[in-house]
């Protein structure tokens, strides 16, 4: 009955990806009334302020719901395989996402887009439809081969496990490789709102990625207890295992990272074609090619943590997981965010012949990312046992998993500053249509850190490999760093060493005293952990800025002038929120 089922599911992914394609070219021009109603608050423009703060919520809101995700696995299924083989279930896909770009879709289609869009509409129109075709069918086929060889993916990607658990591993591979023809195909269209700065969408596509993954992996369980009563909640949890969470995943994809971008832009105009050739796909092809080629250590990282840390035993995975999804909160919160939204303008700077102006505003958002970035990973560091205690200890996740994570997270931590600086840095090679050297200086990293992966995993222990990880991503950033400063001067990074060394003094105090008292209260261990997890936060954060903020007006008195005035703004918009609560959409 259970291989019957598992094939069922099967059946119905292909069958999905295959009217999926079918759906693309219904008439783009006729939509119902109630899509006319809903599209134009979707399709709004946003300026790069209103764009940067509606993707900085929607990064706080998707991380507190990947928080509340993380935190129902970890209580349902501590560090054990099924946690285990649910993590490694990515690798082959992301791989595919890797393979085509995924990650640098918008990046690469959006300057190629706009000089089209500029020259001939029309024209423009079979660009994109080329586009969408060429990666709907290559992620189609490369996602349908991955289902079939499954099983032998398997035991290549995940050699630490045993024969049963490839097995099981191979299943949730194909439940979960249908998400990136969606991922990637609505990749096209969420570029084409970037474009016309429609921010609304992508910032909802998260949302909902992580509510479907969060809701069907909790009420698949429970739809057995409906028709039975000799059955239980908490048995079909560990009957079903992580199925539903996978599921969960193409579900999300489908509505969140196609559908509504798909419609929204269609809404807007969206003329879609069956087309598969024009003059630009050449040049379109070059320029993404080396994204495609090229492996940077960035991107494989995560996967690497994941294929060599099935060599460490059960649970370990997972630890190295839960800890690198933790660190990534303020990458996503900080860089991220600007990044994204920052991106187009950047482009068009450069498009205007601007040069000054793109120093100038790489400059200040380098700077700013810093001032953010390294108080908060120093808060983090100092109060990690408290954060996991929190977030993850319960049900079957263990004191001694919080003990392990929180070694590994605050390893992770210190990478974290680099990872900024990069996320801000490679978009401006992007704006300047140069892929090729980020890429070629990524995947010189990976080659020199893949034999040290390996080793590591088979003689030391997952700390090492977490050090490991610290220091190849770090390593690229700060080679990339050295070339831009050879190519363009030191006008991007001038006062970055003094910034940095300002911000450390002010921010190394606090965390020092905070980590000891934490170190002494050691809340995982308490007779209420989560409580005094709670409490010593809130202490540790009230004590953390009593501190920080006075240190930072004596090293960095105009950065501390400037977050106290932009604190007084904020107070005196929100005195007189009430009154602009009739202001339409467009004139924000």
């Amino acid at each position: 009955m259970r291989v019957f089922f598992y094939q069922s599911i099967s059946q119905i992914c292909l069958t999905c990806l295959l009217k999926t394609f079918k759906a693309l070219f219904a008439t783009s021009k006729k939509t119902t009334c109630n899509q006319l109603d809903l599209m134009p608050i979707f399709g709004a423009q946003q300026r790069l302020g209103v764009a940067a703060l509606l993707l900085a919520v929607s990064s706080l809101i998707s991380r507190l719901m990947g928080l509340i995700r993380d935190k129902i696995i970890s209580w349902q299924f501590g560090t054990g395989s099924e946690t285990d083989l649910y993590f490694a279930a990515f690798v082959v896909p992301d791989i595919i996402n890797y393979l085509l770009a995924g990650a640098f879709v918008s990046i690469t289609l959006i300057p190629q887009l706009a000089q089209s869009f500029r020259e001939d509409a029309a024209r423009a129109w079979d660009f994109f439809s080329a586009i969408v075709n060429w990666i709907f069918i290559a992620s189609t086929i490369l996602t349908i081969l991955g289902m079939c060889y499954a099983e032998p993916l398997a035991s290549i990607l995940a050699p630490g496990f045993s024969p049963k658990d490839q097995l099981r591993l191979a299943f949730f591979m194909r439940l979960v490789l249908p998400a990136q023809v969606f991922f990637l195909t609505g990749s096209c269209f969420t570029s084409l709102l970037f474009l016309r700065h429609q921010f609304r969408v992508p910032a909802l596509t998260p949302l909902i990625y992580n509510g479907c993954i969060i809701l069907v992996g909790v009420l698949l369980p429970a739809i057995p207890c409906l028709f039975s009563e000799k059955t239980s909640y908490a048995l079909e949890v560990q009957h079903f295992g992580m199925t539903g969470y996978c599921l969960g995943v193409s579900l999300g994809a489908f509505l969140g990272a196609f559908l509504l971008p798909y419609l929204t832009a269609r809404a807007q105009g969206l003329e879609l074609r069956l087309c598969f050739t024009n003059p630009r796909l050449k040049k379109f092809l070059l320029f993404a090619l080396p994204l495609m080629l090229g492996q940077t250590i960035i991107m494989l990282d995560e996967q690497f943590l994941r294929i060599f840390g099935s060599y460490l035993g059960s649970g370990w995975v997972a630890l190295l997981n839960f800890a690198r999804r933790l660190t990534q909160v303020p990458i996503s919160l900080v860089g991220q965010a600007a990044a994204v939204a920052s991106y187009p303008f950047l482009v068009q700077l450069l498009t205007q012949e601007k040069e000054d102006e793109f120093f100038a505003t790489l400059r200040k958002a380098i700077r700013t990312a810093l001032c953010l970035i390294i108080p908060c990973v120093g808060f983090m560091w100092a109060t990690s046992d408290a954060i996991l205690t929190l977030l993850l200890q319960g049900g079957r996740f263990t004191v001694a998993a919080t003990a392990n994570c929180t070694v590994l997270m605050q390893i992770m931590l210190l990478g974290v500053p680099l990872w900024i600086v990069y996320m801000i840095l490679v978009r401006a090679f992007y704006a300047r249509c140069d892929t090729l050297t980020p890429v070629l200086t990524g995947t010189c990293i990976t080659v020199i850190a893949l034999p040290c992966y390996y080793f590591l995993s088979q003689h030391a222990h997952a700390n090492v490999l977490a050090i490991t990880s610290v220091v190849s991503v770090s390593s690229y950033i700060l080679w990339l760093m050295l070339i831009w400063l050879r190519r363009f001067g030191v006008a991007t990074f001038a006062g970055f060493s003094s910034t940095t060394c300002r911000l450390l003094l002010a921010t190394l105090p606090p965390t020092i005293i905070i980590y000891l008292g934490i170190l002494y209260l050691r809340p995982s261990q308490s007779l209420y952990p989560q409580v005094t997890a709670f409490v010593c936060l809130c202490c540790a954060g009230l004590l953390f800025l009593a501190i920080f903020l006075p240190l930072l007006r004596i090293f960095l008195p105009q950065d501390a002038q400037a977050i106290i005035d932009k604190l007084k703004n904020r107070l005196k918009s929100a005195a007189t929120a009430p009154k602009a609560q009739n202001t339409p959409p467009d004139s924000q």
